[in-house]
């Protein structure tokens, strides 16, 4: 048995085993289905901006129906999307819903791949994608992906027009159709080709829909009936749709699973047009490809004679479908029927084999405690390779006898997603090395190579090792190892704001992953003329995995209004500054990364008023920790508090984002909150979106939600109610209070509101109409009821100075009250 050390990722071509999840084992009617799929070479790759962009019934009826290799090529990670599980954003949430877009795969049958870009939000058109996307990087991934996975044919989710409803979903299909082209042509990204061929696919398509309203297919364009059932896996694939596409549970993607008759259309985009047929003038059996034709006679026999209650039987025939393909002089499906026949035949003898670390985070640098387990669970002839490269005698393996083994190795350098180890631009990830383009995650960070001798052939199989535990409520769990800093420096927020020079305390949480006692000096780095204190904190840390609090004073001072915040920790084994974050929810595997320990400081001229705020958690945002920055006590309220408690003691209760789409209790909840607006207080309610919401109205007067944004950060604000109390106490806004914005201005902007609200402000992107329907204000009884659609929960985590004092004066009651 050998550890592979592998810090870096390499292209995945398989989806069969992913980080963190049990070794496949399969039922006699997968292994059959692997066998008739040995007798397919073809390919087809989807592609489209986002995960759960893609069309999940066609991928699984590609790859499971037609038995094509199948990918979906996602440009982006998600990030700049909408967390309806957490309060997660940018980078964090798009760790969650790669994660997602793997689980989806598992499900479908399908293969996942990015791009280095990132979702940085809703764009109205390719071109506002563009100037923030570099598009030659982007095409240069989805060409190299092309390259590498070489599609058949190339499918895309979207139009190249206003038609695809988002910028970024036109741009991926301008990516798309430019990328089919570019990946033929040895004068494009030529520094590609010292590691692959070009590659010319039959052509590209557009997998035109119908949905949200837009219907662009037609009864004349190519169709094609996907809702076929596969009685190997007692499934339809509208039913394998549904359970792929429910995995994307941060964006409520949950879905019904659909049965019977399903048509897909699709219109040519690029390359030779198909008459009647998506697939039409391509080979798909071994004729394709120089001396296969015996082989697939080979594969229909061993087709022919399984038997399902006895996959074993099958391995003599499948050992000789290996040996068969070993002399093809194609090498691309040389290589992807090797893996599939190799997998089928561990499959078929009822092999099953895994590797454990003793524990979930290894210390860089120093040496790992790895079991593995081994059975087998037929009666064929198997022998396991010495795991000790010392000893020379094969161990017999015997049906039904587990086989454990345990080895020490050393651990590689520190784990990160590949992605998130460098810092980057606003619309990029930086990748150093493009063979890490097209990767969905990191390569495992060690892996075991198992060697069987399988009826006289000898076999190399490969598996991560991961960790595993037992949970008392959901049982078996697996999660990935990690390699660890000796000590992690996590600083308790992203961003901290200060009101004019007053002090602030900034904490860090100290983690220890060594073994070992650990003394050092942890050091801060503050923006020039700043005052900190103490200068330096001196720390003794005895053992793996305790943690300790340290705080600093930071002062501001001097001309300086804004910089970074940073901290080191000098140890006699070196000197470590990233902090520690996991990210946990059932249904993906744990994420952990080791980001910078660092934050951005502002000073900022705010004034509050009142204290006590109770806040009703929706979708999840960070507004409450943002709040509680500058001084406010913060309240969470259950819908028992809302219902049953006295509201009068708050000052301002804040709704989280999306609340009205979320909560089902709202027909209680709403009546106590506009009797508590009516007897004096603040209600200010964030953006939701218009379907579902959960009652009629949301304000004491009428008003629509609309689909209208305003995705330019730097879109010109125009004040239309200078005069308001919400402009003028208990801070003086003006149009330098939305100076550097991030990711958008606001998103649903309110339309047709009643005449008792007042519209506060107006903005619009370039080339259209303002809209003045992003903030309304309306007083009802004694107090005071706010909409906004402005994106605060993005603007205030990353401390923006005049989102802080704009949302400050909506939440304080006027002098008056």
């Amino acid at each position: 048995m050998k550890i592979r050390l592998t810090p870096i990722c390499v292209f995945l071509f398989f989806p069969f085993f992913a980080l963190a999840q049990p070794s496949a084992q399969y039922h006699s009617g997968e292994i059959k289905l692997g066998i008739k799929k040995l007798n397919t070479l073809g390919s087809a790759l989807y592609i489209a901006a986002h995960p759960d962009d893609e069309n999940t019934r066609l991928l699984s009826y590609l790859a499971k129906e037609k038995k094509l290799r199948t990918g979906y090529l996602s440009l982006t990670r998600g990030d700049g999307g909408q967390n309806l599980i957490g309060n997660e954003q940018s980078e964090l949430l798009g760790l969650i819903r790669t994660q997602e877009l793997l689980a989806a795969r598992r499900t479908d049958g399908a293969e996942q791949f990015f791009t280095r870009a990132i979702d940085f939000g809703f764009s109205k058109n390719p071109q506002e994608t563009f100037s923030i996307w570099d598009k030659e990087q982007i095409l240069a991934d989805a060409v190299w992906v092309i390259r590498k996975f070489k599609p058949d044919i190339i499918i895309t989710r979207f139009p190249e027009d206003a038609r695809a409803g988002h910028g970024q979903h036109s741009a991926s299909a301008i990516i798309a159709r430019e990328a089919f082209l570019a990946a033929a042509d040895p004068k494009r990204f030529p520094e590609q080709l010292k590691d692959v061929q070009v590659w010319q696919a039959k052509r590209i398509v557009w997998n035109t829909f119908n949905f949200g309203g837009n219907n662009t297919t037609s009864a004349d364009q190519l169709k094609l009936d996907i809702g076929a059932f596969n009685p190997l896996l007692g499934k339809g694939y509208g039913e394998i749709a549904a359970e792929s596409r429910t995995n994307h549970k941060s964006q409520g993607f949950g879905s019904a699973r659909q049965r019977g008759e399903a048509i897909e259309y699709f219109l040519p985009v690029a390359g030779e047009p198909a008459k009647s047929d998506l697939f039409e003038g391509i080979s798909f059996d071994w004729k394709r490809t120089d001396g296969g034709e015996p082989i697939g006679r080979m594969i229909s026999s061993v087709d022919k004679s399984f038997k399902i209650d006895e996959p074993s039987a099958s391995v003599p025939g499948l050992i000789n479908i290996l040996a068969a393909i070993a002399n093809l002089k194609d090498n691309y499906w040389k290589s992807q029927k090797t893996y599939e026949v190799k997998e089928l035949i561990a499959a078929a003898a009822g092999l099953w084999f895994e590797s454990y670390a003793a524990k979930p985070s290894l210390e860089i640098n120093s040496t790992v405690t790895v079991n593995s387990q081994i059975l087998l669970q037929s009666p064929i002839s198997v022998a396991l390779k010495p795991f000790n490269e010392t000893e020379k005698r094969n161990i017999d393996l015997k049906e039904g006898i587990l086989i454990r083994q345990t080895y020490s190795r050393a651990t590689p350098g520190l784990s990160n997603p590949y992605w998130l180890r460098e810092n980057h631009a606003i619309g990029m990830y930086t990748i150093p090395d493009y063979h890490l383009a097209g990767n969905a995650e990191n390569s495992p960070l060690l892996e075991t190579t198992f060697t069987f001798i399988i009826n006289g052939k000898e076999l190399s199989y490969t598996r991560p090792v991961v960790y595993k535990f037992t949970d008392p409520v959901r049982g078996e769990v697996y999660q990935p190892v990690i390699s660890s800093p000796s000590i992690t420096a996590t600083i308790a927020d992203k961003a901290y704001l200060f009101i004019g020079n007053s002090p602030k305390t900034i904490q860090i949480q100290l983690k220890s992953f060594s073994d070992k006692p650990i003394s050092g000096i942890v050091s801060p780095k503050v923006p020039e003329g700043w005052q900190i204190q103490p200068k330096q904190i001196n720390i003794d840390i005895q053992s793996q995995q305790d943690e300790k609090t340290i705080q600093f004073i930071l002062t501001p001072s001097g001309t300086t209004t804004h910089g970074t915040f940073s901290v080191s920790i000098a140890t006699g084994t070196g000197t470590f500054n990233r902090g520690y974050k996991t990210i946990s929810y059932e249904h993906i595997p744990l994420q952990t990364l080791f980001p910078l320990a660092e934050a951005h400081l502002e000073k900022v001229d705010l004034k509050t008023g009142g204290k006590n705020i109770g806040y009703i958690a929706g979708a999840g945002d960070l507004i409450p920790e943002a709040l509680e920055q500058i001084g406010y006590q913060v309240s969470i309220l259950s819908e028992s508090q809302v219902l049953n408690a006295n509201l009068t003691g708050y000052d301002a209760i804040i709704t989280g984002v999306r609340f009205y789409n979320v909560n089902e209790q709202l027909g209680l909840i709403q009546p106590k909150l506009m009797d508590y607006v009516n007897k004096g207080g603040t209600l200010l309610v964030q953006y939701n979106v218009s379907n579902p919401l959960k009652v009629a109205n949301i304000g004491p007067y009428p008003f629509r939600i609309s689909r209208d944004r305003v995705t330019d950060e730097n879109a010109k604000v125009s004040l239309l109610a200078n005069d308001h109390p919400v402009l003028n106490f208990p801070n003086k806004i003006t149009e330098r209070d939305f100076d550097n914005w991030v990711q958008e201005r606001g998103l649903y902007f309110t339309s047709d509101a009643d005449s008792k609200y007042t519209r506060v402000l107006s903005m619009n992107d370039p080339g259209e109409n303002s809209n003045d329907g992003s903030l309304i204000v309306a007083d009802y009884g004694k107090g005071r009821f706010v909409y906004t659609s402005l994106a605060f929960f993005r603007e205030l985590p990353a401390g923006i100075p005049g989102a802080y004092r704009l949302f400050v004066n909506l939440i304080t009651k006027n002098k008056t009250n």
